[in-house]
């Protein structure tokens, strides 16, 4: 995938009127604006840091990566949160390098529920065209925290005017926690409706998908060393490289 960069990390940033944080991992050098990553994390509320280890590989490869806090147990169910995040990339993408042209929404877990939500769901950010969505381990059979719709109903009965924007999704078979067949079933929708979509499987279990290990003691995800994890975590980066068109698709 090329030579990696020199990463910047500006962290704590204040967005939306709640007072969350995010994270901003950027290339420290850059010839020319970069695509832009706004990435939601999952049901643990403000665990941004969590997807650190995912973002600081994405941001060496040149992308600029927004990873926002948010809390899925707000009374709205956090989708305020998510929309003063989208917001803020929209608004402040361009300050920290990126191209505001080339935004990829992407989440794990319950994250890439709602990120798949906004995909399918038009007007889900009043108009704003996203590049690509990636969704990371994530299931579908239920409403997603964003619109509050089932992403496989809505995949299943979308219209033909709905625009088509790509699906990124990638699972591992050995997730205990959510079944990699919700994410085949929304594969094979998107596929039935002709979406552009891919789907890989990588053999690694919920927390290894994003290079981290479930510890139970702190009761969260943790940077992990383990083989899998930064196996198939690499191949998630590589995903996001796609598709925000930084490298080729591959096999």
């Amino acid at each position: 995938m090329g030579l990696t960069m020199e990463v910047v990390v500006v962290g704590g940033l204040v967005y939306g009127a709640g007072g969350q944080r995010l994270d901003v991992y950027r290339p420290a050098a850059a010839s020319q604006p970069s695509p832009a990553v706004l990435l939601w994390h999952g049901r643990g509320p403000d665990e941004r840091d969590v997807l650190a280890p995912l973002a600081r590989a994405a941001a060496a490869l040149g992308i600029v990566c927004f990873v926002p806090d948010w809390r899925p147990d707000a009374r709205d169910g956090g989708r305020t949160h998510l929309r003063e995040s989208a917001l803020y990339v929209q608004q402040h993408a361009a300050d920290f390098g990126g191209d505001t042209e080339r935004v990829v929404l992407a989440g794990w877990s319950l994250g890439g529920k709602a990120a798949v939500g906004a995909a399918l769901v038009p007007g889900a950010f009043d108009g704003w065209r996203l590049l690509a969505v990636v969704g990371i381990a994530s299931g579908y059979n239920g409403p997603d925290p964003l619109t509050g719709r089932t992403p496989i109903e809505e995949a299943a009965g979308m219209k033909e005017s709905v625009p088509a924007i790509p699906v990124w999704l990638i699972h591992g078979t050995a997730d205990p926690v959510v079944d990699v067949q919700q994410s085949r079933l929304l594969h094979a929708a998107l596929q039935h409706r002709g979406w552009p979509t891919s789907l890989h499987e990588p053999d690694t279990d919920h927390a290894g998908v994003i290079m981290t290990e479930y510890d139970p003691a702190y009761r969260r995800c943790r940077p992990s060393r383990a083989n899998h994890a930064l196996r198939s975590g690499n191949q998630t980066v590589q995903l996001l490289a796609r598709a925000a068109n930084l490298v080729p698709e591959g096999p």
